[in-house]
């Protein structure tokens, strides 16, 4: 089983709002059978001194749309997911002013837990940084 689609783009962008979601920009644009795309600007919320894209709003963005991903493919009723562990590589810089992109893929879906692969791009669609994120799937109490 995929993530489910029942959603549009608008209403899970809709589903984020007064969240981080809001507060650093992030658009979902397009959801798969085994992918979530989207996308942040690189502005003053996002960036560290030198004005180059933070490492951590490159984890946050990553976690957003991997962890969305992992909530679009559960039983929301019973259960629902958690971050569990994160690794992030950086290869290039992004400046203030830039558009990133991000696709998280999925890589395994347990009954327990989901991995996926984030890799975050450029608008010259050069690899800004690749995150592997681990989702726990729990039930509700």
């Amino acid at each position: 089983m995929g993530i489910k689609t029942d959603y549009t783009i608008d209403e899970i962008n809709n589903f984020c709002k007064n969240t981080l979601y809001d507060n650093w920009e992030i658009l979902v644009t397009e959801v798969g059978d085994d992918y979530v795309k989207g996308t942040m600007p690189v502005t003053h919320k996002t960036v560290q001194p030198a004005r180059l894209l933070h490492g951590g709003a490159s984890c946050a963005l990553a976690e957003s749309l991997g962890s969305l991903a992992s909530y679009l493919l559960i039983d929301r009723e019973k259960y629902t997911i958690v971050g569990q562990n994160l690794h992030a590589n950086y290869i290039r810089p992004a400046k203030e002013g830039d558009t990133v992109f991000a696709k998280a893929t999925i890589i395994h879906k347990g009954r327990r837990s989901h991995i996926w692969n984030i890799d975050i791009t450029n608008a010259d669609d050069k690899l800004v940084s690749t995150i592997k994120l681990t989702n726990a799937v729990i039930e509700k109490s």
